[in-house]
């Protein structure tokens, strides 16, 4: 499938579901990701596939000023009722993170995305936009599943019910070797190895969140056959109840990178 085809594909994809609930899932990487930026009153703050705003909320909350961008019209819709809530001024937009078209050169002193702007399907338009919206001395903070990791296994368990391997995967952005290839040139890189981990009481209650708030899982199971569906219950059920149990519970350990990078 064509790059493009396919961010109209994901531009639904991730808002099919209340993705808020997943969100909620890796607060403790929104929290490290922001930490490590350091958010300071005044800084110009982007942050890219924002879904529905958990670090451009906690970077403005600090007195950053924020502007959040996503390629799933749902989720800036969300993002912006929270902020309204929340009383938190940010500028949401619908965008895409390989071409930044409102964004100005040099215009952030920090960047950051977590979990997101790896499902991008052009690895290397992300990476020079990267480079080219982030100001001298600027920061970037990205946080992306490793491929061998929770996540990573996790798509592979869905892949044969899948009509066909994407034309990139997003799993690359969690290589380290990967990363400096894309973003060494631009930035001094420092990456770190992570892991989240999600605890569920079994296997069935992992499905039912994911299969009804996780788009990809959500859309995934939607496609299919009411046969072939059920296939893919069953399957992910015995995935996590039989490589993530730990005693009553599941605890899917979900190791990523951090990715803190300076503009040279």
């Amino acid at each position: 499938m064509a790059f493009e085809a396919l961010k109209q594909r994901q531009s639904v994809m991730w808002g099919n579901g209340p993705y808020q609930r997943v969100t909620e899932t890796i607060a403790d990487i929104h929290q490290l990701v922001v930490a490590r930026l350091d958010p300071k009153p005044g800084d110009r703050w982007l942050d890219l596939a924002c879904g529905t705003g958990a670090v451009s909320e906690r970077a403005a909350r600090a007195g950053a000023a924020v502007v959040g961008v996503d390629l799933a019209p749902v989720l800036v819709e969300t993002a912006r009722e929270r902020a309204k809530e929340l009383q938190l001024k940010i500028d949401y937009q619908v965008g895409d993170c390989e071409r930044l078209e409102s964004v100005g050169d040099a215009t952030f002193d920090k960047v950051s995305s977590t979990c997101g702007i790896m499902f991008a399907p052009d690895h290397e338009a992300t990476a020079r936009e990267l480079a080219r919206v982030v100001g001298p001395g600027g920061r970037i903070g990205l946080a992306n599943w490793t491929p061998d990791g929770g996540l990573g296994r996790m798509f592979r368990m869905m892949a044969p019910f899948q009509p066909g391997p994407p034309p990139s995967s997003p799993f690359d952005w969690g290589r380290e070797e990967r990363v400096r290839e894309l973003l060494g040139e631009a930035f001094e890189l420092d990456i770190e190895q992570h892991v989240s981990t999600l605890e569920t009481a079994d296997g069935e209650e992992y499905w039912q969140l994911f299969s009804t708030s996780y788009g990809p899982t959500k859309t995934l199971a939607e496609s299919l056959t009411e046969e072939r569906r059920e296939e893919l219950h069953r399957a992910w059920v015995d995935f996590f109840e039989t490589d993530y149990k730990e005693g009553d519970h599941i605890a899917h350990r979900r190791e990523y990178l951090l990715i803190l990078g300076t503009k040279r």
